[in-house]
């Protein structure tokens, strides 16, 4: 009998823990134990249990595109629901296995009539970058100062000792998003409604960890189903 020496795929959260470990094993010691430091805090403090949830009206925004073109929510909403995802910048390796991923996923959303947004804090150069680096199809925004990710519960300080190590080990926040407060959002995705309510929430204290693509397309496909008497 033949034997098929052909791996399996490699999955999303496998590609997450490949990176993880990756990481683990370049970044100076004390460097990830203050990193992973920060994740307890943010965990500790509760921030994600106070995110926007599901029923609530989602906060309405317009910012730049990687192409320096104004995006309304609510023109996007016109069309069909949204899937709107906020990831930390350019630098963040995780962000870049999630984002590769979700680009996959635009056939199957757009079986459902979804528009796919990606946020970022980071300058509008840089999500430029962003998008042409990794051959980005779908929208990719600027939200400098965390002004949108503020209005969805998600903006958070990393605090002095993390945004210190941060930068030790080439990761300038001030420089990736144009201001001084070393401020990120939570890794986040919401579906919206074309009601403008959040039909679907996840929220995550912990920047290794994304909403799996096949728990979006089961959420997206509930939100989307013809509702019965």
């Amino acid at each position: 009998m033949a034997v098929s020496t052909s791996s399996a795929p490699t999955t999303f959260q496998q590609e997450l823990t490949a990176t993880a470990q990756h990481l683990a094993s370049v970044l100076p010691p004390a460097a990830a134990q203050t990193i992973d430091g920060g994740i307890t805090t943010v965990a500790t403090s509760g921030l994600a249990s106070r995110a926007l949830q599901a029923g609530q009206v989602a906060p309405g925004f317009t910012l730049p595109s990687a192409t320096n073109e104004p995006v309304a929510l609510a023109q996007l909403l016109q069309q069909g629901p949204v899937v709107l995802v906020f990831y930390r910048g350019n630098w963040c390796p995780y962000c870049n296995v999630q984002l590769r991923a979700y680009q996959q996923l635009l056939p199957e959303l757009a079986q459902h009539g979804a528009t796919l947004v990606a946020v970022s804090p980071q300058t509008p150069d840089l999500t430029s970058l962003t998008a042409s680096e990794k051959s980005l199809t779908f929208l990719v925004l600027s939200d400098v100062g965390n002004v949108v990710a503020r209005q969805y519960g998600l903006a958070y300080k990393v605090g002095a000792e993390v945004a210190d190590t941060l930068r030790s080990v080439g990761i300038d926040l001030a420089a990736h998003n144009g201001t001084a407060d070393d401020e990120l959002p939570l890794t986040a995705t919401f579906i919206i409604g074309t009601d403008g309510l959040v039909k679907w929430s996840w929220a995550e204290a912990n920047f290794k960890h994304r909403a799996d693509p096949a728990e979006i397309l089961d959420a997206l496909a509930q939100a989307t189903a013809p509702q019965t008497a």
